[in-house]
């Protein structure tokens, strides 16, 4: 079948790269992709949350399946766009639905969520502009370091982690009163600070059935020993060494089924990925954040790892059948390092040249920022591309990694040169 994929970053790239080895998969499309996946599938310069467009492009090539990478078409409600849509209702969406999407696209819906489903999350409470004062009161109850985090969508910078509680109160003034996050940020959770080590579930699931991927861990600050200001993520690591089936199996009773079942519970329509963002507290699971699709760079590291067919998986979501098919997974480690614009998160350059592709070797480049200008590669975002190894552990993968980065330039490059310290 024709398929239509969503989206123009690494998890894009990732996601193209296994689903064209699917002998399920006739021709795809990637809209509006990168100069990766320019060279695996068809490239389509239509925005992800430009749903008629979409539409027009689905009906044009046939399109028998549509695949959703990134957060905003879903919480925008893509997936019900097309159920309610004569011509399009056939046709399968692989993501939630607009109410499920809310799990990211409200920190609050989320909250909610994790409390009436019984599922261990850390204190929490929400505020407005008109309630600004009472959340700075609520500060004050709290045991610093103290969690800011914008209601809504922020490009995953919208959590504030602070020591002081005078700037604590300032920072929320700035997030409610002063639209630091713009509209994201016109509602704010304040939440206990949990101390422990996070690692990344992810599931996908048909709505009532689900299979528990391989587990992986991300790096999202830019600077070395995790310093510095948060980014989409510089790195990830699968599986995660310290995750013994003990703790799995905690995750899966206490978070992964319960999460399932609430949404059968309240109506959620779910076929799709829910990336459970975890922090484990002396071997306690329990949820930080829930996303609505696959993280990245942890897509780099996870569907590599995945044997079974993607493709046909997605199938098996479509039609509620995702009980009947086994998950195979490859039992090396994956790891994958991220090159990023110079000065990203903040301001960088873009239409760098990247040499040095042609020379990676026993790696897997995926691009992220990325595109194709007269033959060239050019840098085309912050975070640029991601070299993707496999190893008996994830030391001799990381190993591989740097080795292949060392081929590659362009103007400045940087990249963490210590993803997984905190693992050794």
């Amino acid at each position: 079948m024709t398929i239509l994929l969503l989206g123009s970053g690494g998890r894009e790239h990732a996601f193209a790269w296994k689903m064209i080895q699917s002998p399920l998969c006739e021709k795809l499309f990637v809209a509006p992709g990168n100069a990766g996946t320019a060279g695996i599938a068809h490239n389509v310069n239509i925005s992800p949350t430009d749903f008629e467009a979409v539409k027009a492009l689905v009906i044009e090539e046939n399109i028998g399946m549509v695949v959703v990478g990134p957060e905003d078409p879903l919480v925008k409600g893509i997936y019900d766009y097309f159920k309610n849509d004569e011509s399009l209702k056939h046709i399968p969406v692989i993501g939630p639905s607009k109410l499920g999407a809310q799990l990211e696209g409200s920190k609050e819906f989320a909250k909610e969520f994790l409390m009436k489903h019984n599922i261990p999350t850390a204190a929490y409470d929400s505020f407005t502009a008109e309630t600004v004062e009472k959340g700075c009161a609520f500060l004050e109850t709290l045991q610093p370091p103290y969690v800011l985090k914008a209601d809504g969508l922020a490009a995953g910078k919208g959590v504030l982690i602070i020591q002081d509680l005078e700037e604590a109160k300032t920072e929320l003034r700035n997030m409610l009163v002063h639209e630091k996050f713009g509209a994201a940020s016109s509602k704010v959770v304040i939440e206990e600070f949990l101390d422990g080590i996070e690692l990344s579930c992810f599931v996908l699931t048909d709505g009532k059935s689900y299979k528990i991927l391989p587990t992986a861990k991300d790096y999202k600050r830019i600077g070395e020993g995790d310093t510095g200001l948060n980014t989409g993520g510089m790195g990830a690591v699968s599986p995660v060494p310290y995750v013994d089936a003990v703790l799995m199996e905690k995750i899966e009773t206490r978070i992964v089924k319960p999460t399932i079942e609430g949404f059968q519970k309240d109506g959620i329509e779910y076929k799709g990925f829910v990336f459970i963002g975890l922090i484990n507290v002396k071997n306690e699971p329990i949820v930080i954040e829930y996303n609505v699709r696959m993280g990245d760079p942890e897509t780099e590291v996870v569907v590599p790892r995945l044997k079974t067919d993607l493709v046909e998986l997605f199938l098996a979501v479509a039609n509620e059948k995702l009980d009947t098919i086994s998950l195979e997974v490859d039992p090396r480690s994956a790891t994958t390092i991220m090159v990023v614009s110079g000065g990203y998160p903040e301001d960088f350059e873009k239409g760098k040249v990247i040499s040095g592709l042609e020379n990676i070797s026993d790696s897997i480049v995926f691009h992220a920022g990325t595109k194709l200008d007269n033959g060239n590669i050019l840098s085309n975002g912050g975070r640029v591309l991601t070299v993707t190894s496999y190893g008996d552990n994830f030391q001799e993968a990381i190993k591989k990694s740097y080795q292949n980065i060392d081929k590659l330039n362009f103007d400045k490059m940087y990249f963490r040169k210590d993803i997984g310290f905190d693992l050794l």
